[in-house]
């Protein structure tokens, strides 16, 4: 395993793994994850050299955190870095509906039976921060998100919340960085124009971006990343294989952003899929090592449901791929030319 090493705006410097757990699959995402096997894949992705672990109270409205928690308490407290977030907080004294398509909880089969209350006042990042400590038996947060302030998520109300989260999230969390309660702030989102507006917006230094920059498509290459690197603000990158379609290929049913890929989507996966044979890559691989060539990629966050799985990520990254093979990609017109890749082994 690969490290990368940076500093932050607290004056700390955070040393994470090119392969973080996503945790999300382990707060029982679209099907209930037996908790013996949960913490087996936390364990084995310690065990394997993973140091940044990336959870939210949102993943099964709190089980994840508490999975977590269990697991990384039996190792010494800087020998890994916890990435959680704000933006929710939970009432366990309300009645908890039958999981449905809304954003309270979207996907998740099981969890906690703990309302989630959305609130990005200075009041709901301390509850939501106070909740996340016990839940996880840990004195401290290393790297604290503001979580799904984005369209996809609020709707016609993101206006509503982006100023919520700016004007009570954001300066508690600065707060809290420069009282050391936390090292590194940042949000969490699915868009790149969000992620632009809250680098523009406020002082932050790591961000989780999930499904825009892939092997795939890019939309955050052209105005976000350069900002990002100018700002010197670490990516931490999640969905990277774009729900799927990238580890499975273009198989019938491949997902791509949590839906079935459409015909063009899957043609074009087809192509690049063709082109990484050629090279004697498998398609999972060519989308683990594009995506850790951009300069403001601190790490790659990946779920996993299985030791194995984890296992995969990372002797994916750490596989070499020919420089000839990103070329190729680009002058059939399936990478973008500006995106940063080798160009000789």
């Amino acid at each position: 395993m690969k490290y990368r090493e940076f500093a932050v705006r607290s004056g700390a410097r955070l040393r994470v793994s090119e392969i973080g757990l996503g945790t999300a699959p382990l707060g029982d995402l679209y099907e209930k994850l037996p908790e013996a096997a949960a913490l087996d894949t936390i364990e084995g992705a310690f065990a394997g050299g993973v140091t940044l672990f990336d959870t939210s109270p949102h993943y099964g409205n709190g089980l994840a955190e508490l999975r977590c928690g269990a697991v990384l308490r039996r190792h010494p407290r800087d020998s890994w870095v916890l990435s959680t977030k704000i933006g929710r907080w939970m009432n366990p004294f309300e009645t908890v509906a039958a999981p449905s398509g809304e954003v309270y909880s979207p996907g998740f089969a099981g969890g906690i039976p703990h309302r989630a209350h959305f609130d990005y006042s200075r009041n709901g990042v301390m509850k939501s921060i106070e909740q996340s400590l016990l839940r996880m038996g840990t004195d401290r947060i290393d790297i604290l998100l503001i979580h799904d302030v984005d369209v996809w998520t609020h709707g016609k109300d993101f206006e509503t919340r982006f100023r919520e989260a700016m004007d009570g999230a954001y300066p508690t969390l600065d707060r809290l960085r420069k009282e050391g309660t936390v090292k590194a702030i940042g949000v969490g989102v699915n868009e790149a124009d969000v992620c632009e507006r809250f680098a523009r917006a406020g002082d932050f230094d790591v961000m989780l971006m999930a499904g825009q920059y892939s092997l795939l498509v890019q939309p955050a290459l052209a105005s976000f990343l350069p900002l990002a690197v100018e700002k010197r603000i670490g990516i931490m990158l999640g969905g990277v294989f774009n729900s799927g379609i990238l580890a499975t290929g273009a198989v019938p049913g491949a997902k791509f952003n949590y839906k079935d890929a459409p015909p063009d989507v899957m043609g074009k996966v087809g192509k690049i899929e063709a082109i990484c044979a050629r090279h004697g890559v498998p398609l999972r691989r060519a989308a683990v090592r594009f995506a850790l060539l951009h300069p403001a990629v601190i790490s790659l966050v990946l779920g996993g449901v299985r030791p194995q799985e984890v296992r995969d990520n990372i002797a994916d990254a750490e596989q070499p791929v020919p420089a000839q093979m990103w070329s190729e990609l680009k002058r059939e017109g399936l990478l973008d030319a500006q995106a940063p890749t080798p160009t000789s082994d």
